[in-house]
């Protein structure tokens, strides 16, 4: 039973993959030094670490021990640190800020910043492919969810639709294509994984667990679009008004901020709605679907 609050649990497990990311990254006075200096630079100290939250959240439902955790959340939340270090570049979003500081690109230099999610990406595999985190099965599986989930058919599937959509009218099926590919696509990941990296769970709970990932994924957008144009530069952290300014097609932009909102609400229902199979097993991803949906920054 979880009895320490969700505010404290999540201050835990956010502290514990840091320590975790950088044991497993490697040091800044090795060779080469820039480049491993850059890497801990784009990953560590900032980030409100949604996707390891997911994965140690859905961990509890199948008794994943919390060592097996460190690497899934690991390895998640670099695919996710180069893809924000790539997506900020001038020949992506050209952006300048992310997480209060000057983007990677700019803080070192743009070769550098395309070596940090090359070496990212990679390091993230290698960790899923040589730590003992389950039967070799199950492992091999875990390795070709979270690839999956990174390749032509995820995250970068999704950014190629949102470089092509630019200026052009999207639909609603389409614009939710584009992001259960760009952003869903690595939530379902962590979510996914963190239940593997424990005990079988049952068809059923399998695919109630997946519906929950998939809802929870569109919500973080929906609930993104909504911040990009309601919060500041300052509590975000990252450049707000981007995608407005750069005509790329948002649910605000699509269906309004107001019904944005009642979609999002909409979203987090159908995510509660999948986890009751769990009962209370699954309160703590049920927190964080809250907080997700509420959340200001």
């Amino acid at each position: 039973m979880n009895t320490r609050s969700f505010p404290d649990w999540m201050a835990a497990t956010q502290a514990r993959t840091e320590a975790a990311l950088s044991r497993h990254l490697p040091g800044a006075d090795s060779i080469p030094a820039r480049l491993h200096d850059a890497m801990r630079y784009a990953t560590l100290g900032g980030g409100k670490r949604v996707r390891p939250l997911l994965a140690f959240a859905a961990g509890e439902l199948s008794g994943a021990t919390p060592e097996k955790l460190d690497i899934v959340a690991s390895a998640v939340e670099m695919i996710h640190a180069y893809s924000l270090v790539h997506d900020d570049l001038p020949c992506m979003d050209d952006d300048v800020l992310r997480r209060g500081r000057p983007t990677c690109h700019v803080e070192y230099d743009e070769p550098t910043a395309l070596l940090v999610g090359d070496s990212l990406q990679t390091l993230a595999f290698e960790l899923l492919a040589t730590q003992a985190i389950a039967e070799p099965v199950r492992q091999l599986e875990m390795i070709a969810l979270l690839a999956h989930a990174s390749g032509s058919r995820g995250m970068a599937g999704g950014q190629a639709i949102d470089l092509a959509s630019v200026g052009k009218p999207l639909t609603q099926p389409e614009l939710k294509l584009m992001h259960a590919l760009k952003t869903g696509a690595l939530i379902r990941a962590a979510v996914l994984l963190g239940a593997l990296a424990g005990e079988p769970l049952s068809g059923d709970e399998r695919n109630n667990l997946d519906r929950f990932a998939k809802r929870a994924g569109l919500l973080f957008q929906v609930v993104d679009d909504i911040l990009d144009c309601t919060a500041n530069t300052a509590t975000l952290g990252k450049t707000v008004g981007k995608d407005e300014a750069a005509d790329k097609p948002t649910y605000v932009s699509l269906l309004g901020l107001d019904a944005a909102r009642t979609y999002a609400e909409e979203l987090r229902g159908d995510a509660l709605d999948a986890l009751a199979i769990f009962g209370t097993r699954a309160s703590r991803l049920t927190q964080l679907a809250d907080y997700i949906c509420h959340r200001q920054f």
